[in-house]
């Protein structure tokens, strides 16, 4: 019987990893990890009960806040039991269906994000070059359709992936790269043939976050030339200020991303700690950072924030 054929009664598991090389301290390197989870978690969901319960905030911007807010509790959500149960409990194995759930879900959140972004930087764009349309384009259902258009797009794009990856064997050591499953790390174990899915999901990768960052930065483009218009320096710097934080999370979002995409496509034999700690920083880092840039750079969400703690 071939190598190939005997694949076919090996266990049907894979092997998590958590910080190469780190194994003996896993537990105190769990501290900071469950410290990000923690306060990811935690500051999310008050950005979620802020811009809830204040009339005021029940604008365009907010909302989409609020959508943001919410797709960046789901990636926490989503990759938290496996790291921290690998920290904790030495729990490395998962079963290829719950791989395979999991991977849908950080990448069908991740999707969504995108499109969540690409929405804020729309509503920027409204906002500085088409003022007196703003509150006549972006009405509430108009917005409420904008989300579910997010969330059918990635559903669409990420329902091959299971289906695909089901139908491989898998015949390496089944060891990945990280603390929880991702497509490409997944895709890499099969002994099948895997094209089909390579080109499919460089298709998913540049029909969603590449247009979606192309479009961000022609929105860019537009408010840059819309801004240098203004005579007044005050009112540019104005303008420009409101754009700072979609900005950083742009960049906290987009530029993981694109390194670990570079890495899994581009780069051999790379370190399996940079595949690691890049996959860790492209999950964990824009939950973490995205309600704390918010709430320092939002003057309405920062002053929120003060009256909750000051009560």
């Amino acid at each position: 019987m071939s190598a190939v054929n005997g694949t076919k009664f090996q266990p049907a598991v894979f092997f998590l990893r958590g910080i190469p090389g780190q194994e003996d301290v896993h537990l105190w390197i769990s501290i900071p990890f469950f410290l990000m989870y923690v306060i990811s978690i935690l500051a999310n969901s008050l950005i979620l009960y802020i811009i809830k319960t204040d009339p005021n905030l029940h604008e365009p911007m907010y909302i989409f806040l609020s959508m943001l807010a919410v797709t960046d509790l789901g990636l926490s959500i989503s990759t938290m039991p496996t790291t921290l149960g690998i920290f904790w409990f030495n729990s490395r194995k998962i079963s290829h269906d719950a791989c395979f759930v999991q991977l849908s879900f950080i990448h069908l959140l991740t999707f969504i994000e995108s499109s969540v972004l690409l929405s804020m930087a729309f509503d920027r764009f409204l906002a500085i070059c088409n003022p007196l349309r703003y509150a006549s384009i972006l009405t509430q259902p108009r917005i409420a359709k904008m989300g579910l258009v997010s969330l059918l797009r990635a559903v669409a794009l990420i329902f091959p992936f299971p289906i695909l990856l089901k139908q491989y064997q898998y015949c390496k050591d089944n060891i990945l790269s990280h603390s929880y499953c991702l497509h490409p790390d997944v895709m890499k174990m099969a002994c099948s043939d895997i094209t089909v899915d390579i080109i499919y999901g460089f298709f998913v990768t540049l029909s969603s976050l590449g247009l979606d960052l192309l479009l961000i930065l022609l929105s860019y483009v537009m408010i840059l030339k819309t801004v240098l218009s203004i005579a007044s320096h005050v009112e540019r710097l104005k303008a420009l200020n409101t754009c700072v934080s979609h900005v950083c999370i742009v960049l906290l979002f987009y530029t993981p991303e694109i390194g670990l995409s570079v890495i899994y496509r581009f780069v051999k034999n790379t370190s399996p700690l940079v595949e690691t700690v890049m996959g860790d920083v492209y999950l964990l880092v824009p939950p973490l950072m995205n309600p704390i840039v918010y709430s320092v750079k939002t003057k309405p969400i920062h002053a929120r924030i003060l009256r909750v703690f000051i009560k």
